[in-house]
C-alpha cells in the first residue's frame, strides 16, 4: 500500500524547511509517498533541489496539490476578474511541469475561494462555465497527468462552488476528459454529510477516482483527527471500497496534529490504516459483499462484532 502524509504536519519542527521536513518524513516507517503544495513548498529551494532530496530519501512524489492564496481570495479559476482566473490557470500550467519533473503523477485542484456568501453575489452559471472551461485547459495541457478536483463544501468560502461528490462528478463529466477525475476527502465528506464510503463508491465505479485523503472527524469542521479514531466503522467501510474498486495511488493522511508529537501522529495513522486493512483481509472481501447483498441491519451489526472478534488482543493475562 503506498501511503503519504501530509508535509504541513512536520514543518513547523523545522523552521519551514521542506527539505528538513522531507528527512524527517522518509524516518516514518510506512510512508512511500509524498504529496507536495505548490508553490508553497518550492519558496526557498528549486524543483531540482526537491527532487534531489525525495531521491537521496527514497520517497516518491504522488502529485502536486495547488495551493491558491490571497491573490485567489474572490475566487481562482471562477474569478469574476478574468485576469485573476488566468494567473490561477497560469499557476496550474506551472504545476503541472514541475509534477512532471518530479515524476509525479496528479495534480490536485482544490478551489477553495471559488464559492460564495451571500445570495446574489455570484452568476451562478457564468462561474460554472468558466471553472469548467479553465481545467479542460490545465487537462489538455498535461495529457499526461491526472487532473483531480478535490471538492469541499465550505472553507474558505460560506458555500464552496463545487461542494459535493454528485457536482464534481457533473463538472467531470461535463469536462469530459479522460485524465479529470476525484480527490475524495474523508473529512470533507463528512462536513457535507455524505457517507463516505458511498461518495467514494461513485468515483471508483466510473474509473475516477484519482485521490484518496483520509482523516476523521465529527462533521462540523476540518478537523483532520487520526484516522479511525471517530467513525471506525465508516472508516472501514470507506477502506472495503477501496479496496473494491482496485485503488492503486498512495493514500494520503491529510490530518492536522496541534498538540501531538507530528511524526508519533504520522505513525498512528500508519498502523491504522494497516490493522484496517488487516481486519477487511481477515474477515473476508467476499464474506463483507455477502453480508452487504442481505441488506439487513441486523446482519451489519453482525459483522461488526466479527471486524472486533478478528482483533489481536493489545494485552494479555497469564
Amino acid at each position: 500500500m503506498k501511503l503519504a502524509t501530509r508535509i504541513n504536519s512536520v514543518l513547523p519542527t523545522v523552521d519551514g524547511d521542506i527539505l528538513q521536513a522531507i528527512d524527517l518524513v522518509s524516518k516514518v516507517d510506512g510512508i512511500t509517498s509524498v504529496d507536495l503544495n505548490f508553490p508553497e513548498h518550492f519558496e526557498q529551494y528549486t524543483v531540482s533541489e526537491v527532487s534531489n532530496k525525495l531521491q537521496d530519501t527514497g520517497l516518491e512524489v504522488n502529485g502536486l496539490a495547488l495551493r491558491f492564496r490571497k491573490h485567489f481570495i474572490n475566487g481562482e479559476l471562477g474569478n469574476s476578474k478574468i485576469e485573476i482566473a488566468e494567473d490561477a490557470l497560469t499557476l496550474c500550467y506551472q504545476a503541472a511541469d514541475a509534477c512532471r519533473d518530479l515524476n509525479g503523477k496528479v495534480i490536485t485542484l482544490w478551489l477553495g475561494y471559488d464559492g460564495f456568501d451571500y445570495p446574489f453575489q455570484i452568476d451562478y452559471p457564468k462561474v460554472w462555465n468558466q471553472v469548467k472551461m479553465f481545467i479542460k485547459k490545465v487537462a489538455d495541457y498535461a495529457p499526461d497527468l491526472k487532473i483531480s478536483i478535490e471538492y469541499k463544501p465550505y472553507q474558505e468560502r460560506s458555500y464552496a462552488f463545487i461542494d459535493s461528490i454528485g457536482l464534481t462528478m457533473l463538472m467531470v463529466n461535463e469536462i469530459d476528459r479522460e485524465n479529470v477525475g476525484v480527490t475524495v476527502d474523508y473529512c470533507h465528506m463528512l462536513m457535507k454529510r455524505e457517507n463516505p464510503a458511498y461518495g467514494l463508491s461513485i468515483a471508483a465505479e466510473r474509473n475516477k477516482l484519482f485521490g484518496v485523503h483520509i482523516n476523521d472527524g465529527y462533521g462540523q469542521h476540518d478537523d483532520g483527527l487520526m484516522v479511525g479514531t471517530v467513525s471506525f466503522m465508516q472508516t472501514l467501510e470507506f477502506m472495503y471500497y477501496m479496496k473494491k474498486g482496485h485503488y492503486e495511488s498512495a493514500v494520503y493522511f491529510d490530518t492536522f496534529p496541534v498538540r501531538e508529537e507530528p511524526l508519533a501522529e504520522i505513525q498512528q495513522n500508519v498502523e491504522m490504516i494497516h490493522e484496517i486493512n488487516r481486519l477487511i483481509d481477515s474477515v473476508g472481501m467476499s464474506h463483507i459483499e455477502n453480508v452487504i447483498s442481505k441488506n439487513s441491519a441486523i446482519e451489519a451489526r453482525h459483522l461488526f462484532l466479527q471486524f472486533l472478534q478478528s482483533v489481536n488482543p493489545i494485552v494479555t493475562t497469564k
